[in-house]
C-alpha cells in the first residue's frame, strides 16, 4: 500500500495562494536557478510554470521569484527572501499536518483497498 500523505493548500477566497505544486515549483526554481529548467524537471510547460510564478508574485505582498535578464550567459530566476520564507513556512505546515494526522491516516489506511497503481 502506498504511503498516505496529507496535502495542504492555503486558499485566499477560492484562489490557491500556495499548495503542493506551487511549493514544488518554488523548490525546483531554487534548485535549478531557472523557471524553464524547473518546468522541465517537473514535466510541465514553461508557460504553465510562468503563469504559476506570475500568480504567486501577485498573491503575496512581495514577489516570490525574481527573474534575471538574459544576455550572453542567459537569464535565470531565484527565490526572493519572501519566496524562501513562504516555501519554508509551507514545508513546516506540511510536516506539522503530517504529524498531527498520522494516527488518523493509519486508521484510514486500513479502510482502503490495495491498488496496483496510485491515484489521488
Amino acid at each position: 500500500m502506498p504511503k498516505l500523505v496529507p496535502k495542504i493548500r492555503v486558499l485566499v477566497g477560492a484562489v490557491v495562494a500556495i499548495g503542493p505544486g506551487k511549493a514544488d515549483l518554488l523548490q525546483a526554481i531554487a534548485k535549478t536557478g531557472s523557471i524553464s529548467a524547473a518546468a522541465r524537471e517537473m514535466r510541465m510547460s514553461y508557460r504553465r510554470a510562468w503563469l504559476l510564478v506570475e500568480g504567486m508574485n501577485k498573491d503575496f505582498k512581495g514577489p516570490l521569484v525574481a527573474t534575471l535578464t538574459g544576455g550572453g550567459g542567459g537569464g535565470g530566476a531565484r527565490l526572493t527572501d519572501t519566496g524562501n520564507e513562504v516555501l519554508q513556512r509551507y514545508r513546516e505546515m506540511e510536516a506539522k499536518a503530517a504529524r498531527a494526522v498520522a494516527p488518523d491516516l493509519r486508521g484510514f489506511s486500513a479502510l482502503l483497498r490495495t491498488r496496483a497503481r496510485g491515484r489521488d
